[in-house]
């Protein structure tokens, strides 16, 4: 009886192992069918995925320098391990802590205006119904996006300047004492800010128009004809319709806390306002290129990343509780 149970659990088993082999032959041959059904859409995908491989992949290797004592002559390869030796040095530094607390303060600010502000623009853009005048502002607000903060900090330093700005000029003539936009620290970072929000709102509001292009219309006729006011229309079922959108965008920006504008600040800080202005990236410019210390510039944006990294994650889950689909 037992030889007779163990043949037929043999045979079971078998059976059970070539069913599975055969289902998996099946997905991969399916899975096969698809990419040839959808190939030219992978090999338009393709110049991307190769992109991101060679210049966002590839160099990750070249963050174990941070964990190296690197040096140009000895190469990635034969630089000598040293722990996690420049980031105790990094920690124990007060001047590190200092540009971190920066970077946040400047970034939430950032957010706190910049996030919210090209959404109330594209909401009001969506409520012209003249297409000329839409086409014409639209076009006047994305053109300080094409244009670069080099340029724009020169303009800025010609119009907010203490001597012989047009700014403080008014200010003196209306009987005031002139405003160091540019000097003070008080007001250096609230200039930046603006400054920032002022040249990409008009860029960042496109996807919230395009969002918002794909709302049904006969929503909003329904809406009417149940006497629903604008304000109603626009809060009960424009915003409802895009916050998605909304979600995505805000996970995407929570993602870069750590990235508070390098060429913006690089173009307007001095040492008059390192105490407010110097952010990690700019520091990691200093003492990574100016000095040379590339393992020490490594660490720090090592730190840069896991912050930012966990930043994603935690925005991501926050999403997913709250019932939206979040980035994955």
């Amino acid at each position: 009886m037992r030889e007779v149970f163990a043949e037929k659990s043999l045979r079971s088993v078998g059976r059970g192992a070539s069913h599975r082999k055969g289902r998996l032959g099946i997905r991969r041959n399916s899975a096969w069918v698809y990419v040839r059904r959808h190939r030219y859409l992978y090999l338009m995908l393709l110049p991307a995925v190769v992109y991101y491989a060679l210049f966002h992949y590839l160099p990750l290797y070249g963050a174990t320098i941070a964990f190296k004592d690197f040096s140009i002559t000895k190469g990635i390869l034969g630089s000598p391990w040293v722990g996690f030796k420049h980031f105790q040095y990094l920690f124990g530094l007060d001047k590190f802590w200092e540009v971190v607390m920066n970077t946040i303060i400047i970034s939430f600010l950032r957010l706190c205006v910049g996030f919210p502000f090209p959404l109330l623009v594209a909401l009001l853009m969506n409520e012209i119904r003249l297409a000329l005048f839409k086409k014409s502002v639209q076009t006047i607000i994305y053109l300080p996006h094409f244009i670069s903060w080099v340029i724009l900090g020169g303009l800025m330093y010609n119009f907010l300047s203490i001597d012989g700005g047009v700014v403080n000029n008014l200010i003196k003539s209306m009987g005031s004492d002139a405003v160091g936009f540019m000097s003070d620290e008080k007001y250096f970072r609230a200039t930046m800010v603006f400054s920032m929000v002022w040249k990409e709102f008009g860029w960042n509001s496109i996807i919230f128009m395009a969002a918002l292009a794909g709302v049904n219309p006969h929503l909003y006729e329904a809406a009417v004809i149940d006497g629903a006011s604008r304000w109603d229309r626009i809060w009960r079922i424009t915003i409802p319709c895009i916050r998605s959108t909304i979600v995505i965008l805000l996970i995407l920006r929570l993602g870069n806390m750590m990235e508070a504008g390098f060429e913006q600040i690089f173009v307007l800080y001095h040492p008059g306002v390192y105490s407010v202005a110097d952010i990690i990236d700019t520091y990691v410019y200093r003492i990574g290129l100016a000095e040379g210390r590339f393992s020490l510039a490594a660490a720090i944006g090592l730190f840069k990343s896991l912050i930012n990294f966990v930043l994603l994650m935690i925005a991501n889950k926050l999403s997913r509780m709250m019932g939206e689909q979040g980035v994955y």
